[in-house]
């Protein structure tokens, strides 16, 4: 189960990359939160590394640049990616719970434990199974409340609000092209 462990390492890779962006993106108790979710996923991408470097095998770097799934100018934005990466990693981490070594299976349980946790604490309406293929979610106002909504006018002065939901498909872990 090494390629489980090199993708849950390479999500971890992503994670700490969309993190800083994340942080740079918020203030107050938002940049707290990202603060702290960076420190757990660069210590839980330290767990890997130390794994696969002990089952004999040498763990990838990280990419110097990583493309993310949207545009992140705003603290929404920046909530909207926090809830993807925490979701994204759980979809990694239940697939290295398959691993036959039962202590690979207790990290990759406690981790996706931690990531659905994280998830809630940045948008607290959850799926019944967070991180399985095919949920989505609906991205957290930027205080971490509810939905984020966006009022939009139609044209004839009549305001809507709209609300966008997340396609849980894995981050690509391929550095963005040059520009």
């Amino acid at each position: 189960m090494a390629d489980s462990l090199a993708k849950a390492l390479a999500a971890e890779h992503a994670a700490v990359y969309a993190y800083g962006v994340i942080g740079a993106k918020t203030a107050g108790k938002l940049r707290v939160r990202a603060t702290t979710s960076f420190d757990a996923h660069r210590a839980r991408r330290d767990q890997l590394r130390m794994l696969i470097t002990q089952q004999g095998a040498k763990p990838a770097e990280p990419s110097p640049t990583y493309q993310l799934p949207f545009e992140v100018t705003r603290p929404s934005d920046a909530v909207r990616l926090a809830v993807l990466v925490e979701q994204r990693l759980v979809t990694a981490y239940l697939e290295l719970a398959a691993d036959e070594d039962a202590s690979v299976r207790r990290v990759a349980a406690l981790a996706a434990q931690e990531c659905a946790t994280r998830a809630y604490g940045w948008q607290p309406a959850v799926t019944a199974f967070p991180g399985m293929p095919g949920q989505t979610a609906s991205p957290a106002q930027p205080d971490g409340t509810g939905e984020a909504t966006e009022e939009t006018t139609d044209g004839t002065g009549e305001t809507s609000a709209t609300t966008e939901t997340i396609d849980p498909t894995p981050i690509a872990s391929e550095p963005s092209a040059p520009q």
